[in-house]
């Protein structure tokens, strides 16, 4: 594991914490991250919020597109829903860069349920290299 990958695991994340997301694995242009749905997840139709899901995706796009040790920092992300989870499962964000330019670079994120594998969602991200 690199020194920026071991730097970026080491850190201290208000917001990971505050949404109780667990780092499962992380390389270069490369992050896994889960989360249990938990009831401050859930919306009015006592289904995890998109804005939770949508969280988790971006967390492991930043993880991923940070993992090289220049600032990345995103331009776009988009996000399209397939399905609904539910309190208590248990959510996996997978984040692949897919292009790595001297100032941009693109990331592919699946969130899946844990259990079944099934896709909750998938997006794509787009960062600016800071310091390329």
């Amino acid at each position: 594991m690199s020194d920026h990958v071991n730097n970026l695991r080491n850190r201290t994340d208000p917001f990971s914490d505050f949404f109780n997301i667990q780092i499962d694995q992380l390389a270069e242009g490369y992050a896994k991250i889960f989360m249990r749905i938990a009831k401050n997840h859930l919306n009015f139709y006592e289904v995890a919020h998109g804005g939770a899901i949508f969280s988790l995706a971006d967390q492991a796009f930043a993880l991923a597109s940070n993992s090289h040790g220049v600032t990345a920092v995103a331009i776009q992300m988009n996000i399209h829903y397939h399905r609904p989870s539910k309190l208590g499962e248990v959510l996996e964000a997978e984040a692949r860069q897919i292009h790595f330019g001297k100032r941009i670079a693109v990331y592919q994120i699946d969130v899946k349920n844990r259990e079944n594998n099934k896709l909750i969602a998938s997006c794509q991200g787009m960062v600016y290299h800071k310091d390329g």
